[in-house]
């Protein structure tokens, strides 16, 4: 057993030197997806390599592929989409306010080649030349314009770039306007001033509107309530007397009426009410109930 296992490592050792050892002299490789690699022997590029997958180089490099690693160089490049914000490029509107413009773009690797030689540094350069761009497009433009059409500035900035990225390798993508802001202290105060004077205006001629609006509401429900009880106490002793002459045609439902009337009355006076019996003397029930 202690035999199988060693024979597995070292069966296991020497397959990974030696994988190791043909993928030292060029003789494969294998390619991740989204990479690629770049051959130059002696100042040449001798082989470039975009798919993903395995590669068998010996039939594309020859003899080349023993020397390369000593006497050339492989390049891997990321081809995959890469994203770039430049933050707060200096731009004056038309009438002289100083504004900052945050611009985001995308770029990648179109190709290798020109991306590798015709540029010591083209991620710099093409971030250089957005700033310029947009320092270009953007300047001397209307604040109004600024603020509101991002979307055509954007465009104008890209159509503007684009060219030169194709000369350095890159392919630029979209190119987005997201910020535009004042980059003067003194003047961002200045507007706040006024945005909060303005916005307290607004509030306080909408609140007088308001009370003005409940006032109207209010005096016209009063004045229409008086009118209606104007009406009611106006007409109100007519359907009394109306009620009263019905009454009055049954004697006993009249003299019924009033005797109620006349309780109802002595009940709701807060007043002490006394009630003496008939036929006995006031004096004596009187010491009576004091004792």
């Amino acid at each position: 057993m202690v035999m199988i296992i060693t024979g597995f490592v070292a069966a296991l050792f020497i397959e990974v030197f030696v994988l190791r050892l043909l993928q030292f002299f060029a003789v494969y490789t294998t390619l991740k997806e989204g990479t690629c690699c770049v051959y130059v022997l002696f100042g040449k590029v001798v082989l470039v390599i975009d798919r993903p997958g395995f590669h068998f180089l010996l039939p594309k490099l020859t003899w080349r592929a023993l020397i390369i690693n000593f006497l050339g160089r492989v390049y891997t490049l990321d081809m995959r989409m890469d994203q770039t914000y430049l933050r707060s490029q200096p731009v004056n509107s038309e009438e002289g306010a100083p504004m900052g413009v945050g611009v985001w773009y995308e770029n990648f690797i179109a190709d290798p080649v020109a991306y590798l030689f015709r540029n010591s540094d083209p991620k710099g350069s093409l971030a250089a030349n957005v700033s310029n761009a947009t320092v270009r497009c953007l300047s001397n433009l209307p604040l109004s314009q600024l603020l509101q059409e991002r979307h055509l500035l954007s465009q104008s900035v890209q159509h503007e770039v684009t060219p030169k990225s194709h000369e350095w390798g890159y392919h630029l993508g979209s190119v987005y306007i997201r910020k535009v802001h004042f980059r003067d202290s003194n003047m961002i105060r200045e507007i706040e001033g006024k945005v909060v004077n303005r916005l307290r205006q607004v509030t306080a001629s909408i609140k007088q509107d308001g009370d003005n609006q409940v006032h109207v509401i209010t005096n016209t429900a009063q004045r229409t309530a008086a009118t209606e009880f104007g009406k009611a106490g106006a007409i109100r002793p007519q359907i009394v007397g109306k009620a009263l002459s019905e009454i009055a045609k049954d004697p006993e439902v009249a003299a019924a009426l009033f005797e109620i009337l006349e309780a109802q009355k002595l009940l709701e006076n807060p007043g002490e009410l006394i009630l003496i019996p008939k036929g006995k003397g006031m004096v004596a029930d009187l010491i009576s109930s004091a004792k």
